[in-house]
């Protein structure tokens, strides 16, 4: 599951990648650094706790990432 939204403070999309199958858990935040997590769930938390709708050029696609994520949450899985 990866997702891509723009960010008002930078020219690079914000970029959230949770790839169970890989092991990989990534934020690649629009200043080019980012955060690796160990676990999808560690991931989740950081994205509730340090991103913003208001941040986001599109909130509705920051509302549907996080929807999603709550999905995972509860599932384990995404569709």
């Amino acid at each position: 599951m990866e997702f891509s939204l723009s960010s008002y403070d930078g020219a690079l999309p914000v970029e959230v990648t949770i790839d169970d199958d890989n092991g990989r858990y990534t934020i690649r935040k629009s200043d080019r650094s980012g955060e690796y997590f160990n676990s999808p769930i560690e991931l989740i938390a950081w994205v509730k706790a340090h991103f913003h709708e208001e941040e986001f050029c599109h909130p509705h696609e920051f509302r549907g990432m996080l929807a999603k994520l709550a999905e995972y949450e509860l599932n384990g899985t995404y569709l």
